[in-house]
């Protein structure tokens, strides 16, 4: 796991080198021709998070409606909705999953444009779908999936942002603000932080993680890397969903990770953590704003991008709180690397 949290510095600079930014940027130029009138998406764990996130840039960056598919519907209740009008993207490390290439088999024959985003151009999801990218983050070791999120974020990005300009190129200032994504997850990842905060959390029962908007991807993503190598359970909110009732739960006995940056969905952030103050909870803040007594900083950048530094010093504590706690975060109990679904 060590090993793959490493090496995400290097797949940025491989995801953005001519040969895999043009291979991204023909599919999205494919997608624009279309003009799909909403986008769905359909994942499973790790990767439904990177699909929140896609999902989030879509509305945001394209004005198209966007949400998250659920296979079953499909693959156990039999339905087949009309998506003749969409863009169907099945999201998947492994690409192996037959329930996501199931959705995207029915959707195809609906008339939808399909598209496999995935870390394995010979799986099973690639021949279902009609165009595919390959997130090229290489042979991931651990079970605990962490570069191929990272990959799977910025090649969502850079699809999305092709399909925004229209031919599918990004434009000079957004590949030159990528371009220094490498740097600033290799300066993140430098920091020790995380190491120094995990045996906070050593007999924690349970844990919160919050943030909104861009950060409610990373707030869930968290949350399954805790549970995940610590077996600690752990509960993602939306900043907004966590004072609709659950924050009756937090208190000094229960710690909570806010992810907080400098953008619109960090700046609502900031109603949040006097309220969790005022309930005495334990908050360590992610992120680049300068807000809160004990902090993981971040990088500052474009808050589309921050998703994927956030998560870096995340899966840090993940890798390090497993440790302080006993466990292998190499070979979690019950889990395997391909999880097979219908």
């Amino acid at each position: 796991m060590a090993a793959d949290i490493d090496e995400q510095p290097a797949g940025y600079e491989r995801l953005l080198t001519a040969e895999h930014a043009d291979a991204i940027a023909r599919v999205a130029a494919a997608v624009a021709q279309r003009r799909p009138r909403h986008v769905v998406f359909t994942a499973r764990g790790t990767s439904d998070h990177a699909a929140l996130y896609a999902a989030y840039l879509t509305e945001i960056r394209l004005g198209l409606p966007a949400g998250l598919a659920s296979p079953s519907a499909i693959t156990v209740f039999g339905a087949r909705p009309d998506l003749s009008d969409a863009l169907v993207v099945g999201v998947s490390q492994s690409g192996g999953s037959p329930d996501l290439a199931e959705v995207l088999r029915v959707a195809r024959a609906s008339g939808a444009l399909t598209l496999a985003v995935t870390n394995n151009p010979d799986s099973p999801l690639v021949e279902t779908a009609e165009l595919s990218v390959d997130v090229a983050a290489g042979h991931e070791r651990a079970v605990a999936a962490t570069k191929t999120y990272t990959a799977e974020l910025l090649a969502l990005l850079m699809l999305i942002e092709g399909v925004r300009a229209g031919d599918g190129v990004l434009p000079a200032d957004e590949r030159a603000a990528l371009a220094r994504l490498p740097e600033l997850a290799a300066r993140t990842l430098a920091d020790d932080t995380p190491a120094r905060l995990a045996p906070r959390y050593r007999f924690a029962a349970q844990l919160v993680t919050t943030g909104r908007g861009y950060a409610y991807p990373t707030a869930r993503e968290a949350a399954l890397k805790l549970m995940e190598t610590s077996y600690l359970p752990a509960l993602a909110f939306s900043g907004a969903d966590l004072l609709h009732g659950p924050l009756a739960m937090t208190d000094p006995d229960v710690p909570v990770l806010a992810v907080v940056g400098s953008g619109p969905g960090g700046t609502s952030m900031r109603e949040v953590l006097p309220r969790l103050g005022e309930r005495r909870a334990d908050v360590v803040v992610v992120g680049s704003a300068d807000v809160g007594e004990t902090r993981m900083a971040v990088p500052e950048v474009d808050e589309r991008y921050a998703p994927l530094l956030d998560i870096l010093p995340l899966q840090r504590l993940a890798l390090a709180l497993a440790l302080t706690r006993g466990e292998d975060p190499d070979a979690p109990r019950g889990l395997k690397k391909v999880t097979t679904t219908m």
